[in-house]
Order: structure tokens, then sequence, then C-alpha cells
């Protein structure tokens, strides 16, 4: 197993951590942490009008929640910008960058009459091959050589070989008039200087990697593996927006899907092993490879996501989930859970994980345990205690007192006492599931008792009949 490989998530602060980029962040966290390798973190900050701390802060909590941690220290490409602009003054010196003093005024006409006459608007600079005694004293850009004739070939994991021909690049920019470095030269500076070896991104990046083969080539510095994945989609065939629902990770923590469920079908997003729909985070450690990655949107499925958050739900350790539940508490805004109820939902997560696909879902199948006394019945449980179900619970509630507390003389008594009723149990559950939770839907009467435990079951039974 190779211990080479280092990947990189390289987002923009100007917002949250959209979804896609999150899936773009465990697409490359599973390659490199799948390898022993390293997982870096690069925030690409150099638009300094819309990048903010509150947004890294955004995007550092989204990969938190989603436990993509990173390897060293955060790097800043706005911090980065003099090693930048060194690397373009470099191959100015070289002889592979030039200085262009075209006016935007001059492009502009340039590719104005190019239109009008049905030629390229691709700008060739008359400065590219100028006698430096003829520079004026003016301000210029620095512009890269661009190959002019035959083709550069982008061998990328998930597209194939994309074939580009030469004559369609242009000579980019690498430092603007004011000495700037532009985007595309800071991504691939950062990215050598990291020792990035795979390139994971979308695929609406694809186009770059022709003109950034440009930087490397001319540096003579390795090339990456380039996999540029497909873009996720919303369930009507389009680019995933705000029409779609929620796009930032920490929507979905609030919204109370589990991380681990989160992490499996943003995996599934355009990525398969097989047919295997639901697997853990060591399975997917595993199994996750580029070559697995399709090619074609993958498409946002809230269902889906839903049914693989279930099954996580019901699969995880009782005090993981309790955690969860607490963090999700906190993300959403709501109250802390005291100490008591704390305990009291780790001991009931045996009866509330089946079935439950969100920790909201979660909470309220726990709401008998959160409960404190005296229980208040909603509208629905309060008609299954009239008086003649009251008077049933403080005859029962004796019978409770005397026998061993457990789910098999608990069974024994509530049967043996429906039996004297000449009725049957289910007649029972009915002012039971009111008297202990105030709900008509809960867990079994005999889960909610074993959970509650003698006292307080007793107690919520009592108060019930107690206005009989």
């Amino acid at each position: 197993m190779s211990t080479d490989v280092v990947t990189r998530f390289a987002p923009s602060p100007t917002g949250f951590l959209h979804i896609g980029g999150a899936r773009t962040a465990l697409f490359n966290w599973l390659y490199a942490r799948g390898r022993g390798g390293k997982f870096l973190l690069r925030i690409e900050d150099t638009d300094r009008a819309r990048s903010t701390p509150e947004a890294t802060a955004a995007i550092l909590q989204g990969m938190a929640w989603l436990g993509l941690d990173h390897d060293g220290e955060i790097v800043s490409q706005f911090d980065n910008a003099q090693r930048h602009a060194e690397v373009a003054l470099d191959l100015l010196a070289q002889g592979k960058a030039y200085k262009c003093f075209a006016t935007q005024e001059e492009i502009t006409a340039f590719r104005e009459a190019a239109k009008a006459e049905g030629k390229s608007t691709l700008y060739h600079s008359p400065w590219r091959d100028a006698d430096p005694a003829s520079h004026p004293d003016a301000p210029y850009v620095v512009r890269i050589k661009a190959p002019q004739q035959g083709t550069t070939i982008i061998r990328d994991r998930v597209q194939g070989d994309v074939t580009i021909q030469n004559e369609t690049l242009d000579d980019m920019v690498l430092l603007r008039s004011d000495g700037t470095p532009v985007y595309m030269l800071a991504v691939v500076v950062d990215d050598h200087d990291m020792g990035v070896t795979h390139v994971v991104r979308g695929d609406d990046h694809l186009n770059n990697a022709a003109r950034q083969m440009m930087i490397y080539e001319a540096m003579g510095w390795d090339v990456p593996v380039w996999a540029h994945i497909p873009l996720i989609h919303g369930d009507d065939g389009k680019k995933l927006s705000k029409r779609h629902g929620a796009l930032g990770a920490q929507e979905y923590q609030v919204m109370g899907y589990p991380a681990a469920g989160m992490r499996n079908y943003l995996a599934r997003l355009g990525w398969s092993h097989g047919d295997d729909e639901f697997f853990t985070d060591a399975q997917a450690l595993e199994w996750f490879d580029l070559d697995g990655i399709r090619k074609s949107p993958a498409q946002f499925d809230l269902k889906k996501l839903e049914n693989i958050c279930g099954q996580h739900i019901a699969q995880s350790d009782d005090a993981a989930l309790r955690r969860e539940c607490e963090d999700y508490l906190s993300a959403a805004n709501l109250p802390d859970l005291t100490e008591q109820q704390s305990d009291g939902l780790e001991r009931a997560m045996y009866c509330l994980k089946e079935r439950a696909k969100t920790l909201p879902e979660l909470l309220d199948k726990a709401h008998f345990v959160l409960a404190s006394r005296p229980v208040q019945p909603d509208e629905k449980a309060a008609k299954a205690l009239d008086t003649v179900s009251r008077g049933m619970l403080n005859e029962l509630t004796p019978q409770l007192q005397a026998g061993s507390w457990n789910r098999e003389t608990l069974e024994e008594v509530m049967n043996g006492f429906a039996a004297a009723k000449d009725t049957k149990f289910g007649k029972l559950a009915g002012p039971l599931r009111a008297a202990l939770a105030g709900r008509a839907v809960t867990p079994s009467v005999f889960d909610m008792m074993l959970v509650l435990g003698r006292d307080e079951s007793l107690a919520r039974l009592t108060d019930a009949g107690a206005s009989a």
C-alpha cells in the first residue's frame, strides 16, 4: 500500500460548505485515508471581497460534523501570493512567459473584429515574440507562452483521456498588471508546493486542467493524477440548487441526519462498489477507488438519504448515538438534555433505533423517557384515558407493585389482568401508553416500563388514575 498519496480539498470561503463540496472533500478524504496518505485543506481566499472568516468557519464546522479530519495546518492561498508571483517571474526569466502591454480596449477591439469576420476570438498577443528593447514604459500583464501546435492530453482517471487541440489554448495571464497572481497560477503553485499527487475535483474544472498543465510543464513539475468527478443534480436532472432544498452540509446536520449516514450517502453519489448501498466507514475506506466513479452526474434523492440514515441509526452504538443526538440539539439551537434525560435516552436506545430515519424522529419516539411528571397526554392520548380506563389503571397498579420488574413478569401480570376483565391486552395498551408517555404512538408498553423503571412507571400510572 502506497503512503505517497496526497489529496487536498480547496474550497472558496464565500458561503457554507455546499453538499457538492462536501462530497468532493469526502472523495479526497477516502482516497487518501484508505491508502495511508495525507488529506490536506487549503482555503482559496484570494477573492478578498467575498471571502469571510464566517464562511471559513462554516466550512470547517461542516467538515468537522462529517468527520473529515485533515493533516497539517490549513493553507491560505492569499498568504502565498508572493510565492505565486515568484513562479510567474521565474517563467518570465526563462523565456516561457512574456510581458504583454496590450490594453483591455485593444483586446476587446480585436475580439469584436474577429467575431464580425467569423474568426476565432482567441487573443494572440503581438508582444509574445517582441524584442524587449521595444517594450514601452507602461503597465503590463505576464502571460505564459502556450503551445501553438499539437495536442494536450488530459489523462483523467474518471473522464478517460481528453484531447485538447493546442491551437485552442490562449496565452493565459499569470500576473495582472498590478502584479497580483491569477487563480489558475495560484492553484498550480499551491498544489505543487503542498505535494499534491491526486487532484480530485468537480468536472466543471476539467477545461482548466489543460491550461494548468502548461504551468506544470513549463516549470518542469510532475503533473498530478487528474480525477474530475461529475456534478450532483437534483431529482429533475438539473444542477443542484436552492429549488431542490438544502444545499449546505450543516443544514443536514440541523435537520437531524446522522453524519455516518450522510457520509455513506454522499459516497454513493457518483461512486459505487458493486451493488452495495449501505456500508460502514471502514468498508468505504477499504473499497473506495477512483475507478468506481461514474462519468454521468449523480442525482440527489432525499428518500434514499433517509433510508441509508435509518440503517445507520439502527446499527449505531447506543452511547455514540446519544452523543450525536446531543450534538444535533446543539446545532439546531434546541434545549440541551439534562443528565437524567441523557442517561434515560441511552438506556432507551435499544427500543428507539429501529425505523427512525432521522435524529428528530428518534427523539420524538423517546418522548416517554424525556418527559417529566406529571405527563401531559396529547389530544389523541387523552381520549384513551376515560373514566373506565382510569379505573382499570387504578386496579392494575397494585398488582404491578407486587411482582418482579422484568418483561416476563410484567407480561404475565398484564395478560392475567386483561383475562380477568374478559378483554385482551390490546385494550389496555392505549391507556397505558397515554399514562406512561402521553402519546398514542410509542415504543412497546413493556419496553417503556423497563426503561423508566418500577418507581417512575408506577408513579405515572398512579398520576393517570388519580382523577378516576
